[in-house]
Order: C-alpha cells, then structure tokens, then sequence
C-alpha cells in the first residue's frame, strides 16, 4: 500500500517525483549545513574548554590574593575597600551571522590601573587582589562569547537534525514508496491495455480472414 493517499496517476507520478527531488535537494543542503555547524560546535567547544582552563589558572591566584588580604585586614576591610573602587571598563557586544545564526562577539577592555585605596585599612595584598580580579576580565569576556555560541550553535545543530531526520526517514521514503506504487499501477495498466489491443487485434484479423475465406 502506498504512504500517501493519492490516486494512481501520470499527473500523481510526475508532481509527487518534483516533490521528491525538492526534498533530496533540500536534505543535501541541510546535511552540509549539518556538519559545518557539527565543526564550529566542537572548534568552539574546544576553544571554550581551552578559555575556561586559562580563566581557572588565572583566578586561583586572584583568590588567594584576596585570602590574604582577609587576613591581614579582615572581610569587612576587604568590603569597605571595595565599596570605594570606581573602574569604567569598557565591554563591547555585537554579532556575527553564520548561516542566519547570530554568534555573539564580546570583547572587555579593562581601564588601566590606578590607586584605590588609602594606606590605611588595606594591605599590599588588596591592592594585587583587585589587580588580579580585573586582568581576568578578558578571559571571562572570551569564555562567555564561547560558552554563548555553543549554546546557539548547539540549538540549531538539533533544529538541522530533527529536518535530516523528517526528510531521509519519513518524507523521503513515504514519497519513493508511493511513487513505486504508482509506477507499478501504471506499467499494470499499460500492459493491460497491451493486452486488449492484442486481443482486439487478433480478433480482427481473424474476422477479416473468416470474411476472405468465405468469399
């Protein structure tokens, strides 16, 4: 039985057949913008596993710095330092298209260091502590535009798949079942048709020479 509930016909044969050319074009396009964002997934997931083991290396010894500097001064030192630190970096945002997904950029520009704080109630240890925190800035600016994209990416790669799938496991084969079945109707018909022409034929000719032979 055919997938699709149309009728055995040349008209059937020939729409359901440009149908189905349509969908194989369509998943050859899809499974090459399958495995380009299969590439750029994994290159951004590499990249970003790669951004977050420099972004650790470079907290560990900001925290440390900032471990000492409890010590030497206490937690609310340290917190009423910080509320006296007044830093414009500058952090830019924008996009990039790739294949009508829009890749965030994000790059920070930490502003240059200056003196923060008094020379009483902190220690040297707060003053590398806030220098440490802002040299991060950068790396947490990268890992976010990676970790962002490959959510994205990650997203359309399962859209991109489930359309591969619809096509080359149901539209696909429903439509080349079908069409199958319609073409077997046809050359059934067709020799059928052969056969009754034959039939006709023959019974002619044999009626035209009983005519003959009774003359």
């Amino acid at each position: 039985m055919p997938k699709l509930n149309v009728a055995p016909t040349k008209s059937s044969y020939l729409e359901l057949s440009r149908q189905l050319d349509s969908a194989k074009e369509g998943y050859d396009l899809l499974d090459q913008k399958r495995q380009i964002l299969v590439y750029e997934l994994m290159s951004r997931l590499g990249r970003a596993r790669d951004a977050e083991r420099r972004l650790n290396a470079a907290v560990a010894p900001a925290h440390e710095a900032l471990r000492e500097a409890v010590l030497d001064v206490g937690s609310a030192g340290v917190d009423r330092a910080s509320l006296a630190v007044v830093f414009e970096h500058q952090v830019e945002l924008s996009q990039q298209n790739l294949m009508g997904i829009r890749l965030p950029t994000v790059t920070a520009q930490p502003a240059e260091l200056s003196v923060q704080f008094g020379f009483g109630g902190t220690s040297a240890q707060t003053d590398t502590a806030m220098r440490k925190f802002i040299e991060v800035l950068p790396l947490l600016a990268e890992l976010a535009e990676l970790e962002n994209s490959v959510i994205r990416l990650a997203r359309e790669l399962r859209k991109t798949q489930r359309r591969c799938n619809a096509l080359s496991k149901v539209f696909i084969p429903d439509y080349s079942e079908t069409i199958d079945y319609i073409l077997s109707n046809l050359e059934e018909r067709e020799r059928e048709s052969f056969i009754i022409q034959k039939m006709i034929k023959d019974r002619l000719t044999r009626e035209a020479e009983g005519s003959v032979s009774h003359v």
